[in-house]
């Protein structure tokens, strides 16, 4: 895949956290609490939040993308931890957002493409592990207000200079929100909605066709 179709995928599916390297400065949100430093220790509240949002092993519901020109979209998501997440996109494109647990796959149905990375390299991985990890300095900062907790998140070993900033019903700290900054500084964010938790899903909700994509990009080439 040359430079420019690989940009071209990344900002149309980049609030889904596939956000691969990155060379800018982390630009922090004004008004936010800044951590010290690496070693700081993790905010209770990050803490209590991040501990509520793994506790939840599966969930589904609808989603709405805002891209960093404006342009939106939706579709429905389901979740099942550790790793799993699939995102349906309405539309003509047909967007397919898929990750087994291993590797995340987009594909798009219109233009007969297939591009996968390793689950490892996303931003996706904070969301999806079984326990969320918030040590080693991941937590850059913390706002609380009466309607909302933003806790915002970066790991240049994980996803580069790019960052996730989530935000949570304060009460239930339920997720209601992420937006993942790019290393050029623009946003996606993705809104759900109409979530249901511990929901069952058919066993071939998160496989990815392995062979399938290697034939595709073999033919591309």
């Amino acid at each position: 895949m040359n430079n420019s179709s690989f940009a071209q995928t990344r900002r149309q599916v980049l609030g889904l956290g596939l956000v691969l390297a990155g060379a800018a400065a982390i630009n922090v949100v004004p008004g936010f609490q800044l951590l010290a430093s690496a070693q700081a220790a993790v905010p209770a509240t990050a803490q209590k939040i991040a501990d509520r949002f793994s506790s939840v092993k599966s969930m589904s519901g609808e989603f709405v993308q805002f891209g960093p020109k404006g342009e939106q979209t939706g579709g429905k998501f389901f979740l099942e931890r550790p790793g799993k997440i699939r995102f349906n996109y309405d539309g003509a494109s047909n967007f397919r957002v898929i990750s087994d647990g291993q590797s995340v796959v987009i594909l798009n149905k219109r233009l007969n493409t297939s591009d996968l990375y390793p689950l490892s390299k996303t931003p996706l991985k904070l969301l999806l592990d079984n326990r969320i990890d918030l040590s080693g300095g991941r937590v850059k900062s913390v706002k609380e207000e009466n309607d909302l907790t933003t806790i915002q998140l970066a790991d240049k070993s994980v996803f580069g200079n790019s960052k996730i900033t989530m935000m949570f019903d304060p009460k239930s700290y339920e997720l209601r929100q992420w937006t993942i900054t790019d290393a050029q500084g623009k946003d996606t964010t993705v809104m759900i909605f109409n979530v249901k938790e511990g929901v069952s899903f058919a066993a071939d909700t998160f496989a990815i066709d392995y062979t399938a994509n290697r034939e595709l990009n073999t033919k591309s080439r």
